[in-house]
């Protein structure tokens, strides 16, 4: 296994042990984005990302550095430098990325907390991979200071636990004083294109189960929405690492290396496109979500692929769309007896992830019972 890439000493004391996606600065040690060139010219950080000093400040306890996708830019996790740490529910199949390590150490209990990011779907993915459950947080709610960015029109740092209680647990770590709001009084039914009918008949017996109020939803721009944000990803990843790419390509795991050459290509004027759609897409998703105040659909289209075959795992569809809009969403297990479980992804209004988590809570305890 390659779940973490630097084991730390979390110390006496009865806090929260807390794992921590080396994308994110801790005092002291280097922060490596599992790419051998940045962990080649590492040194270690000289303090805290914003975000692990509110967790320590908190009682948390660090654990160590886990493993990702190399520099958080891809959705299987498989990583040529840093290894592949093993997906718990099936080894054969890919644990799911960027927060690959994030979302094991919580699955095989080794922290009780992970802290990933979520720049296209890397805590959904591999929470729903694993089995666990991942929040990605509405955009700016958590600060982002001493983390690497990958695309910084889209990037957010969220927990991820085994159970939705967990992920309160690393809310209030990451934001002081957060506690679950009110359950929402009704649900969203969004059917995304392409998912696979088991996993969204899967969802509906859930929904079904949970007793809330589900209603049929639409988004007719969720398809456009997840190609601007596509387009802003690759663009903006590649000017970031645009300097890694001309000094030490041949360093580069190969996938890595092609997405950042195929983002250089996209044009200032095509990002540009692509960051001015954010603002109808939100009018339309805000419209829905003034009808009901959280949305369900898939967290992934399909059983996660061997690790031989990554490229099966369709992580545009499901995940861009929120991040363009800067809206929470939070993915919880689906149980589907004879198969590895699926998950559900709620998705609510800016700011409103105590409304989530409480909807979500409900869900678990139906899929518990």
């Amino acid at each position: 296994m390659s779940t973490f890439l630097l084991r730390l000493d979390p110390g006496a004391g009865d806090g929260p042990k807390v794992a921590v996606k080396d994308l994110i600065d801790v005092e002291g040690t280097p922060t490596t984005c599992a790419s051998r060139p940045v962990a080649e010219a590492a040194v270690p950080a000289t303090s805290d990302a914003a975000c692990i000093s509110r967790i320590r400040a908190g009682g948390g306890r660090l654990v160590g550095k886990v493993n990702l996708h190399e520099l958080a830019f891809g959705g299987s996790g498989i990583n040529p430098y840093t290894g592949t740490p093993q997906n718990p529910l099936d080894p054969a199949r890919i644990p799911g990325g960027s927060s690959s390590g994030s979302a094991v150490a919580v699955a095989t209990g080794e922290a009780d907390v992970a802290i990933g990011t979520d720049t296209a779907g890397s805590v959904r993915i591999p929470s729903t991979c694993c089995g666990v459950v991942g929040l990605k947080t509405t955009f700016g709610r958590i600060p982002t200071s001493g983390v690497q960015p990958l695309a910084p029109s889209l990037d957010t740092v969220g927990p991820m636990a085994a159970t939705v209680a967990g992920v309160v647990t690393g809310m209030a770590l990451l934001e002081p004083g957060f506690v679950p709001g009110a359950t929402a009084p009704s649900v969203g039914r969004i059917r995304l294109a392409g998912a696979h009918p088991e996993i969204e008949a899967a969802i509906d017996r859930l929904l079904a189960a949970s007793g809330l109020d589900i209603v049929p939803g639409a988004l007719d721009g969720w398809e456009r929405a997840a190609d601007a944000g596509t387009t802003i990803l690759f663009g903006e990843a590649a000017r970031i690492h645009a300097d890694l790419v001309r000094d030490h390509a041949d360093q580069l795991g190969e996938e890595t290396r092609d997405r950042l050459e195929k983002g250089s290509r996209i044009t200032d004027a095509e990002l540009d496109a692509a960051r001015a759609h954010a603002r109808p897409w939100r009018i339309e998703l805000d419209a829905a979500l003034a009808r009901t105040p959280v949305l369900a659909a898939a967290g992934i289209m399909d059983e996660p692929p061997l690790l031989t075959e990554p490229q099966r795992l369709d992580t545009r569809a499901p995940n861009v769309a929120v991040n363009l809009a800067g809206n929470p969403a939070i993915v919880v297990p689906v149980a589907r007896p004879g198969h590895l479980p699926t998950a559900v992804q709620l998705i609510g209004r800016r700011g409103e992830e105590e409304v989530l988590v409480a909807t979500a809570a409900v869900l678990e305890a139906a899929s518990a019972g």
